[in-house]
């Protein structure tokens, strides 16, 4: 059954007033149609000069719960799209004359991928292989030359030459994302999944392998011209904070002026079909979970935009529809824990100081629309090599910021849980979104900021021969799951605590089965929303 939870929003005039310092600005989306440009959601984009180009991802709306009805191969976007959006036209080109595993590839869905230059990066995606005669994560990387390929589509000439393939098993994920810090390349979470999707879990009906890579995968590229392979691979395990797939990676300026990313949200959590509300920063110095800060707008794969003010040391990530554990009604802050599609656009800002807070933006996108859509930037707008706006650089009071593109469209919030998802679709519509520059009145509500609450427990004997005690306080009664895990990256336990009681917990562990481990972390998930971990030294 449906769960709904009412929160009241307090001291909104307050609120919108601070906003408008914080970001005097207001976003507009202008909707158009271009001619052959089918709906599409979960693809990847490449662009160069006044075109774009994309690849796989699907035409139909969100997956059906029926494994027999999940991904038909039919609504697989089996053909490589260029799209001159000046000129509103469309080149529709076949893939039949490259090789089995670049088309199979090609027409996967949720890649992860990344352009530097004229290079598209593309790894992985999730699709059906004729050649294994089963649904599958596709092993490869493909360096695909942007320039090349458009050429050979203008003149209608063979596009072979403009594509290479490598085979590795760590590129088989799909639902991550792919980014680059330095000179390394950052695949980011995501999951391999293999077999038909079937939400009654692996065991039943048509079953299916799925795991989590719980890391960061990091490797460098032979340079173009030479033959094309991995360099310098390295991976970063994290059980606990990296367990995600469908996220949004937002490029991000931090406030000491390292470039890097934030790991936005994503699902789902080991002990609860919930997305997690709280962000992880990447950098190339390691990984830094925000746990004290809970992002509730935007929970799954989206468009977003990344703003960055170098006058005033601020960075603002907005993020487009898409689908949400919370939306506000009115003044009301909804908590459905079936994740609707939703209209919100919000943005997470970060302070100098790095505090970060989000915001629900007045304005809404115009339907139920924007999960696995994508944003594509204006790059003659100033940007950083990560793709982030110089916001202090705009000389214009309305700028262009770029366009999204595709996305799953819904009437109704809950399409998915509901049994409904035949009336959700590709989006055909293309939004341009402009940044204009004015002060907002009204409507500008913080949705959340870093000191709502804390949480935090203890342990004793630490170092420990077999046993640890866990205390904790609750000041309400709410769930309480825990997470033990090892250093090579393993979930050796999880569960609930029984009979929490307000005031003092004390919960004992026995750690002797876990023996040859020196280092465990133990990490407890308050009401599913906050994460806080400890390391235990297991004595020999």
């Amino acid at each position: 059954m449906k769960q709904l939870f009412l929160l009241f929003t307090l001291g909104v005039a307050a609120i919108a007033a601070t906003a408008q310092t914080n970001f005097p600005y207001t976003i507009t989306l202008e909707s158009r149609q271009i001619t052959g440009l089918p709906g599409l959601h979960s693809h990847a984009f490449a662009q160069t000069d006044h075109y774009w180009l994309f690849f796989g991802g699907r035409k139909d709306g969100i997956h059906a719960r029926q494994p027999f009805n999940a991904f038909p191969t039919a609504q697989a976007n089996a053909h490589l799209y260029v799209i001159d959006h000046v000129a509103d036209t469309t080149w529709q080109v076949a893939l039949g004359s490259l090789p089995a595993s670049m088309q199979e590839q090609l027409s996967a869905t949720n890649f992860n991928f990344y352009q530097e230059g004229p290079y598209l990066l593309l790894t992985g995606g999730y699709g059906f292989s004729v050649t294994a005669n089963q649904y599958t994560t596709y092993p490869f990387l493909l360096r695909i030359h942007v320039p090349v390929l458009l050429q050979a589509v203008l003149v209608n000439q063979p596009i072979l030459g403009a594509f290479e393939q490598l085979q590795d098993s760590a590129f088989a994920v799909t639902g991550g994302q792919l980014g680059k810090i330095g000179e390394m390349y950052y695949l980011v979470g995501g999951h391999k999944f293999v077999g038909r999707y079937n939400p009654m879990g692996p065991s039943n009906g048509p079953g299916f392998v799925q795991q989590y890579t719980n890391q960061i995968r990091k490797f460098e590229l032979s340079a173009p011209g030479t033959t094309l392979a991995m360099l310098n691979y390295q991976v970063q395990t994290d059980p606990i904070h990296l367990h995600r797939r469908d996220y949004n990676l937002v490029p991000q300026i931090f406030p000491d002026g390292t470039p890097g990313y934030t790991l936005s949200s994503g699902v789902f959590q080991h002990t609860i079909d919930l997305p997690y509300l709280y962000p992880v920063d990447i950098k190339a110095t390691g990984i830094f979970p925000q746990t004290q800060f809970l992002q509730k707008l935007s929970h799954y794969h989206s468009a977003k935009t990344a703003l960055y003010d170098s006058a005033s040391n601020t960075m603002h990530s907005l993020f487009y529809g898409g689908l949400a554990q919370y939306y506000y009604d009115g003044e009301l802050l909804v908590q459905d824990n079936n994740v609707p599609f939703v209209k919100t656009i919000s943005r997470v800002t970060r302070e100098a100081n790095g505090q970060l807070t989000e915001f629900v933006q007045p304005e809404q996108m115009p339907v139920l629309v924007g999960a696995s859509a994508e944003f594509i930037p204006n790059l003659s707008v100033p940007h950083y090599a990560n793709e982030t706006f110089k916001l202090q650089a705009f000389v214009n009071d309305t700028t262009l910021l770029g366009h999204i593109v595709g996305g799953i469209v819904s009437p109704v919030l809950n399409a998915f849980t509901n049994n409904n998802t035949g009336v959700t679709s590709a989006s055909t519509q293309v939004y341009a979104v402009k940044l204009v520059r004015e002060p907002q009145s009204t409507g500008v509500k913080v949705a959340s900021k870093a000191t709502e609450k804390t949480f935090d427990f203890a342990l004793h004997p630490n170092p420990t021969k077999s046993a640890v005690a866990v205390n904790f306080e609750l000041s309400e009664l709410l769930s309480v799951h825990y997470l033990l895990s090892n250093a090579a990256g393993a979930v050796l336990e999880k569960g609930r605590f029984q009979d929490m009681e307000i005031g003092e917990n004390e919960i004992k562990f026995d750690l002797k089965p876990h023996k040859g481990n020196p280092f465990l972390w133990l990490t407890l998930v308050f009401d599913h929303k906050h994460f806080v971990t400890h390391k235990v030294l297991l004595l020999p």
